[in-house]
C-alpha cells in the first residue's frame, strides 16, 4: 500500500488542471504552465479541486509508479503556485561566480573558467559572487541544474573548499598529524 500515492492533491483556486484520456496533464497557475505525460499504468482522477491517483494492479512496478506519479503531480501544482528555490554557496580563495547573459561563469580554481548554460525556465541570481540562487517552477530542472553546478567542484572534506548547497553539512576530516 503506497502511503504517498494514496494522499489526495488539493488544487488551489487559481490553478487549473487539464487531464486528457492518455494521462497527459497540463497545470496552469500564476507562475506559469507545466505539462507531463504520465504512464497509463495509473489512473488520474479530478473531482472539483481534488486530484486522486489510483493504480491498475498491485504489481511491484505499479506500486512504485503510484507514489511517483502523485509526487510529480503535486510538485507541478506547487511549482506553478509558489515555485522552487535552490541556494548554493561557493567556498574557497578566489572561487566565484558571475553571469554572462544566459551563461553562468564559475571560477573554481581550475586553469579555465567553467561556463554553464542556464536552462529555460530557470532564473539565476547572485546576491554575492559566492552565493548562487536558482528559482523556477519545475523542480526537476532546478535540482538537475543545481547538481550540475555542484559537480563543477564538489566540497572536499579537508579544507572545506568547493561548491555546496546552502544547508549542506560537509563532514570535515582531520588532516595528517606530525609524529610525536
Amino acid at each position: 500500500m503506497s502511503r504517498i500515492g494514496n494522499k489526495v492533491i488539493n488544487v488551489p483556486a487559481d490553478v487549473t488542471v487539464n487531464i486528457t484520456a492518455a494521462n497527459f496533464v497540463t497545470v496552469k497557475g500564476p507562475k506559469g504552465e507545466l505539462s507531463f505525460q504520465f504512464t497509463d499504468r495509473v489512473g488520474i482522477n479530478q473531482e472539483n479541486q481534488v486530484i486522486t491517483i489510483t493504480r491498475k494492479s498491485d504489481v511491484n512496478n505499479d506500486r512504485k509508479l503510484h507514489g511517483t506519479t502523485r509526487a510529480v503531480l503535486a510538485n507541478m501544482v506547487t511549482g506553478v503556485t509558489t515555485g522552487f528555490t535552490k541556494q548554493l554557496e561557493i567556498r574557497g580563495v578566489g572561487y566565484r561566480a558571475s553571469l554572462d547573459g544566459k551563461v553562468l561563469v564559475i571560477n573554481a580554481g581550475y586553469s579555465h573558467l567553467v561556463n554553464l548554460e542556464i536552462p529555460e525556465g530557470v532564473t539565476v541570481t547572485l546576491p554575492k559572487n559566492t552565493d548562487v540562487i536558482l528559482t523556477g517552477i519545475d523542480k526537476q530542472v532546478i535540482g538537475e541544474f543545481a547538481a550540475n553546478i555542484r559537480q563543477v567542484r564538489k566540497p572536499e572534506p579537508y579544507k572545506g573548499k568547493g561548491i555546496r548547497y546552502k544547508d549542506e553539512n560537509v563532514r570535515r576530516k582531520e588532516g595528517k598529524t606530525a609524529k610525536k
